[in-house]
């Protein structure tokens, strides 16, 4: 290992960065597991897309979900694992927990991130809906480009106010 390396590690920067990688890497290995998958992430999906068809059916639509298929007369979408919301909850949680800070902060700071990221990917499914009603042609771009960066960009800003706010000792 390089020096320049080592001693970035031996800061309170870098052991903050090393133990983010690892949190990270570890999360996302165990979300890739199948029975994972199948008994956590799944449902969950299902969760999230259930959430989307209420919020729709707030705006008046006929909205329904089978098998992660959000649907209506309208347009449909279907809710895959990539469109949970689950991998920017995952960055914004490794974040909270590599920070060295006391468990109540950290504790808060997964909770009101989990509500907040869970809140905008709801906006983020009833936009993209809506989307596909009005501009099918400007659907995929807004699934891919904007929308998914937009979800890992809140979940960052997020992370950015817990600590200026919450996590930082006063």
């Amino acid at each position: 290992m390089d020096g320049t390396l080592r001693a970035f590690l031996k800061t309170p920067a870098g052991q903050f960065l090393a133990r983010y990688v690892v949190i990270l890497v570890a999360g996302f290995a165990i979300m890739a597991l199948k029975p994972v998958n199948d008994k956590i992430i799944n449902p969950y999906t299902s969760f999230v897309a259930e959430e989307g068809a209420f919020a729709l059916r707030l705006f008046g639509e006929d909205a329904r979900v089978h098998n992660q298929i959000l649907s209506s007369s309208r347009f449909a979408v279907a809710i895959y694992n990539g469109c949970n919301g689950l991998e920017a909850i995952l960055i914004f949680g490794c974040g909270v927990l590599a920070f060295p800070t006391p468990w109540p902060r950290k504790v808060l700071g997964l909770l009101l991130g989990f509500l907040g990221i869970q809140l905008f990917n709801v906006v983020r499914i009833v936009a993209l809906y809506y989307t596909g009603v009005f501009r099918p042609q400007w659907f995929s771009t807004a699934h891919v480009l904007v929308w998914q960066s937009l979800v890992i960009l809140f979940a960052v800003s997020l992370w950015v106010l817990w600590v200026q706010r919450y996590a930082v000792k006063a």
